[in-house]
């Protein structure tokens, strides 16, 4: 995949870069209309209409793919029908066509192509796009796609360019070196997809303007500082003024910079082996 730059004809694009969608096999072509669902806006309001999510609201129109995390067609090959971009998520999407009649979506590995074949199962080839158990899977193996809990679906390293490392195998359990650098355990009956998630460059697209943004779904962000005392902890003061406070704080005055959220008893916190902080 390619960046693509554009020349500063506007204050817009002067910094403008967006992908050239080179792993998109056919541009012109609708998603699958059986995999597709509606996917309603909320403006970030819950079921009475308050604003609970702050700073979302327009956007384009999207259609919402229905992704196979689990990969639970074992032991039934499919053909890549082809790579196909998804507005919901960074990571391209791939469409499957298996040999008895049905199709799915999965997360486009690095390297898959149209014309591939892929499959799931214990017993599959060890290539880019198979799904396996981590029990399966060769020591040092690059893997996304990776369950926590067996059977639940896939929810470590999904998005664009993300990997995991398969790193060991001891007591029923297999050490994975996530994205993050930490060290987590999980149960080796958990499935995971061999190879790295594709749309790579993903990382270096810059939006330019404003605009892009919104088309996005998302709104502006007004800074604390600049409000009054009563609108935000931080505002008040004649002219620019600092935060006043120890350390910055929500509109709520919650602190909102190096304050850990993690729950001390969490159940998952026994199978971490290294933080990712040292």
């Amino acid at each position: 995949m390619g960046i693509k730059r554009f020349k500063p004809t506007s204050p817009g694009s002067r910094h403008k870069t967006m992908s050239t969608f080179e792993e998109i096999t056919d541009k012109s072509k609708q998603p699958e209309k059986s995999l597709t669902t509606v996917k309603k806006k909320t403006g970030g309001r819950n079921f009475q209409g308050k604003i609970t999510t702050r700073h979302i609201g327009g956007g384009n129109r999207q259609k919402y793919r229905i992704i196979d995390f689990k990969r639970q067609k074992h032991n039934v090959p499919a053909v890549v029908d082809g790579i196909e971009y998804d507005p919901n998520r960074s990571a391209n999407i791939a469409l499957l066509h298996y040999v008895d009649g049905s199709k799915a979506y999965i997360l486009a590995p690095l390297g898959l192509s149209k014309g591939d074949k892929v499959a799931a199962g214990p017993n599959a080839e060890v290539k880019v796009g198979n799904a396996m158990p981590l029990s399966a899977m060769p020591i040092g193996s690059t893997i996304h796609n990776i369950e926590m809990q067996p059977g639940k679906g896939g929810q470590i390293a999904r998005s664009a360019g993300n990997y995991a490392l398969l790193a060991g195998r001891s007591d029923g359990y297999a050490t994975l070196k996530m994205p993050s650098g930490e060290m987590r355990r999980v149960p080796e009956k958990c499935y995971a997809t061999i190879g790295r998630v594709g749309n790579v460059d993903h990382e270096l697209i810059s939006l330019g303007k404003a605009g892009r943004k919104r088309h996005m779904g998302v709104k502006p962000t007004v800074r604390g500082v600049v409000m009054n005392p009563v609108d935000h902890p931080h505002g008040g003061g004649e002219g620019k003024s600092p935060v006043g406070m120890p350390a910055p704080v929500s509109p709520w005055g919650k602190p909102a910079l190096g304050k850990k959220t993690r729950k001390q008893k969490k159940p998952s916190s026994k199978f971490i082996i290294k933080r990712r902080t040292k």
